[in-house]
């Protein structure tokens, strides 16, 4: 990305196709999470571990505290 946020798109298309020999189709079938794993511009995190799925339980849970199943 630019300095604007905005997705410097010609240095995409010139990493993916000439760099990587992709052909265009392939390279527009990507989703970004893709291209930047190719790119190695990832910033994807450590893999969620028992401790980071319990505190996002927590957080997120699926019920509210005393609803119930409506049973």
């Amino acid at each position: 990305m630019t300095q604007t946020g905005r997705l410097d798109w010609p240095a995409l298309m010139r990493a993916g196709i000439k760099g990587f020999g992709l052909r265009p189709d392939e390279f527009w079938a990507l989703t970004p999470a893709e291209l930047n794993l190719m790119l190695g511009t990832s910033k994807a995190s450590a893999p969620l571990l028992s401790d980071g799925l319990s505190a996002l339980m927590a957080a997120y849970p699926d019920k509210l505290k005393g609803e119930n199943d409506g049973f």
